[in-house]
């Protein structure tokens, strides 16, 4: 259909306010850049990247809106700056457009103008894709509006209702979604709306909504108190005067603490690696990452100790990644993982045919691997004797020995142990070696466990359940304040290695997109047991305690055995049993 359009009326500015708007509503639902031209090829209204080039006339880059201006059909350009209609624009070669659709503004045959929108990722152009049928009839719909303003009464107008055009389209939004009545009552409502505000879907209509506006802007939004059915709720939304129909108003909107927290990793991702990997806030972590950064660039050997998943390693890699040896290698070994008899051959290495079953080759130990970097020695303590003099010469002469071999190696390695045991205990004991331990202990760092830094657990559980959330492709819409009250709750005794296991728990068990509340936790999580109150708890433990108990309430001073008799028969067993558990408890 050929529609010729010189001196017909471009009546488009007369109406420059509502097309502002129009094009406002179309950028959010689509989540695209929006512009509505005339006639003429002038922008009459434009968001994003068009917002401040309205009142301009497009130049030759607009092949797509001419071809649409004298055709009078929509027009889908999938692959921008490869159509036939690109070819006039100077910036085709670089075009970083990756969608388009433009909708002829039509009255009795005549075009008066074009919408267009624009997608600049894969990401938009995914959305808009996988709802096409159903945004193209939005689009036309909302141009049809636009015709209808230009020529015909308010009246007329105001019998299309906005709420009736987006009933289609509101369920796609990832937003909560609110048109409202010049009253305040919800007149529709999306899925995201209902869930974040926590209203049913039945009798919405007769609920009232109270919008606080704010002072404070959180990226793109506005912060709002909304108040309804006595409760309130913080949200960052926008809000859209419509007055068409029965409804007055439309408000988009997101969980508040949800943007918080994208607005905190925002301003923090420019930090450094190792240190970013760090998660925390509270003052221990504070002075844990100033420890990190101060002995970064020694070269002096580290023990890091700290409970069982408290992010030893981490700290390790830290060290690394932070200071001179950060183009080194960062090597890991485990010693508690690791057989006794294979420990030394993966530390020190070994030549071929040093013993059965070795490669003929022979192979390098992990202090080689390490040359020039950093080695990590986790659970040091569990390392045997004998190794342990073998590691001390390594430390002090800086050089290793592979085994069957009498050539040493020289090494420039920098070692970070961590442990979770107490290796002042054990050289007490005599099972760890004194100068071994003073050699490692030379720069001590101490991780606190999870529960003497509560203030992290939110920062954690949110990055952790958003890592999880993205793995498996699904999307988080609210998280209730009964979740953070259980993982605050809980005294975590695995530390955050447990804390990030149950968070993956979480995203395997919710649907997508997910509202997070304390009953997608684990079970004993969100019971709030402690594993570690019963950890010491055994047959002898019990035992002893009571015998001890028997011992206090019913023996004597003298420990006669008259007294002793008593106690046996208090316990129900026979004298000589008694005599051999008081030895075997120490208890004489």
């Amino acid at each position: 259909m050929e529609v010729n359009v010189e001196n017909v009326p471009q009546d488009l500015w007369d109406i420059s306010g509502a097309a502002t708007k129009y094009a406002a509503v179309i950028s959010k639902v689509l989540r695209v850049d929006v512009e509505i031209v005339d006639g003429n090829l002038y922008r009459v209204a434009g968001t994003g990247r068009f917002s401040g080039l309205v009142g301009k006339q497009m130049s030759s880059a607009s092949g797509v809106y001419r071809q649409v201006l004298k055709t009078g059909r929509p027009l889908v350009i999938r692959e921008p700056g490869f159509s036939e209609f690109c070819a006039d624009c100077p910036n085709w070669q670089s075009c970083d457009e990756t969608f388009e659709m433009s909708t002829p503004i039509l009255y009795r045959g005549t075009v008066v103008g074009v919408i267009g929108f624009v997608c600049f990722t894969e990401e938009q152009k995914a959305h808009i894709q996988d709802n096409f049928e159903v945004f193209f009839d939005f689009l036309a719909q909302m141009a049809d509006i636009l015709a209808l303003k230009v020529v015909e009464s308010m009246e007329y107008a105001r019998s299309l209702a906005l709420g009736q055009l987006l009933e289609t389209v509101v369920d796609k939004v990832d937003e909560g979604v609110l048109l409202l009545a010049p009253d305040g009552r919800i007149v529709r409502s999306n899925r995201a709306a209902q869930q974040i505000l926590d209203f049913p879907l039945e009798g919405q209509d007769a609920i009232t909504v109270n919008l606080l506006r704010g002072e404070n802007r959180l990226l793109q939004y506005t912060e709002y108190t909304v108040n309804l059915q006595g409760r309130s709720h913080d949200v960052a939304g926008n809000e859209y005067r419509l007055q068409h129909g029965e409804s007055s108003s439309m408000f988009m909107f997101r969980d508040a603490q949800l943007m918080h927290d994208d607005a905190l990793r925002l301003a923090s991702s420019h930090e450094r690696l190792g240190l970013d990997a760090i998660l925390g806030t509270s003052d221990v972590i504070v002075t844990l990452k100033e420890q990190v950064a101060r002995f970064a660039d020694s070269n002096s050997s580290v023990l890091v100790t700290g409970e069982s998943g408290t992010g030893k390693e981490l700290v390790a890699r830290a060290l690394n990644e932070e200071g001179g040896r950060k183009e080194g290698p960062f090597v890991a070994i485990n010693c508690g993982a690791i057989p006794e008899t294979l420990l030394e051959s993966e530390l020190f290495g070994y030549v071929g045919g040093a013993f059965t079953g070795a490669n003929p080759k022979g192979k390098m130990g992990r202090f080689e691997q390490a040359n020039g970097g950093t080695l990590f020695l986790d659970e040091i303590g569990d390392m045997p004797l004998h190794l342990q003099a073998k590691l001390l010469r390594a430390l002090e002469q800086r050089e290793v020995t592979r085994l069957g071999s009498t050539q040493p190696t020289a090494i420039d390695v920098r070692v970070v142990s961590a442990t979770n045991r107490n290796l002042e205990e054990m050289v007490h004991n005599g099972t760890f070696r004194e100068d071994l331990f003073y050699r490692l202990n030379v720069i001590p760092i101490h991780i606190p466990p999870l529960r003497e830094r509560p203030r992290d657990i939110h920062l954690l559980s949110k990055v952790f359940l958003e890592q999880s959330m993205d793995r498996l492709d699904k999307e988080i819409l609210t998280i209730k304040e009964s979740f953070w009250s259980a993982v605050s709750e809980y005294h975590w005794p695995g530390n955050v290695r447990e804390l990030q296991n149950s968070i993956e728990y979480v995203a395997n068990v919710v649907d997508s997109p997910a509202v997070i509340t304390r009953e997608t936790l684990p079970l004993k999580v969100r019971s709030g047991v402690r594993e570690s109150e019963y950890a010491d708890y055994n047959l002898e433990t019990m035992e002893r305690t009571l015998i001890q108990q028997a011992l206090k309430a019913f023996g004597d001073e003298t420990g006669t055995k008259a007294a002793k008799e008593l106690v046996a028969q208090k316990l129900g067993i026979g004298i000589a049993t008694l005599y051999r558990k008081i030895k075997k408890y120490g208890l004489e």
